[in-house]
């Protein structure tokens, strides 16, 4: 057995066949295609403007810069970033989001698989993933975390916050979940070639037990 270096990715908590990813897969992506309306609702005022902050402070030159909505949902951060003076492109699952974040912001959006990537390589300046990348199962991580370096160019920032939690990882209703802690999280994002620029937990000014957020920035190296 070859020891496990520090820049290798921790093993994966659930060891799931082919079939098994592509119905879960199917399964998250039904949930928010079934629910658009009422998450575009639900959503539309949240105040993410910590981690907007957090990508743009470190993105690798001014605006504009080229970011990467990565589950872009209804629209409404793709709709900021152009305020703000850069060029986004969304992606995501759900044809029903892709629909209305065209609408909502005017931006090219593109309808992809978050486990089948095609993003065109060194394009991006900066990745813009929040509450997204928690719905990848462990074991497909390494090669999602490659493709999203692969996309960036060098000195490129990815932003990601996720619901943290004690390193499980399994299906509630009809989405599927890893819930990892900020340790665990760390050696997969550093294993693909990015370095730590910053973390921190939301809500801010909540005792820790009441932040279950994540948020994670790193320079693509």
């Amino acid at each position: 057995m070859v020891p496990m270096s520090d820049s290798d990715p921790p093993s994966p908590l659930v060891e799931l066949t082919p079939d098994a990813v592509r119905t879960l897969t199917t399964s998250t992506v039904s949930h928010y295609q079934q629910r658009a309306d009422a998450f575009r609702e639900g959503t539309m005022g949240h105040d993410v403007s910590q981690n907007v902050e957090a990508l743009l402070r470190h993105l690798p030159g001014e605006a504009p810069q080229r970011i990467l909505d990565l589950g872009c949902g209804p629209g409404r951060d793709l709709a900021t970033f152009v305020a703000r003076g850069h060029h986004p492109v969304g992606l995501d699952g759900a044809k029903a989001f892709v629909a209305m974040a065209r609408a909502h912001s005017g931006c090219e959006v593109w309808h992809q698989d978050f486990l089948a990537l095609e993003l065109p390589r060194g394009r991006f300046d900066g990745i813009f993933a929040n509450a997204v990348l928690f719905h990848v199962p462990t074991q497909e991580l390494p090669r999602v975390l490659g493709d999203l370096r692969a996309s960036l160019v060098l000195g490129g920032v990815l932003f990601c916050s996720n619901p943290r939690g004690p390193d499980i990882e399994h299906q509630q209703g009809l989405r599927y979940g890893a819930y990892l802690t900020f340790e665990t999280w760390r050696r997969y994002v550093e294993a693909a070639g990015f370095e730590l620029l910053e973390h921190y937990y939301r809500p801010t000014g909540q005792p820790r037990e009441m932040q279950p957020w994540l948020a994670t920035v790193w320079r693509a190296t």
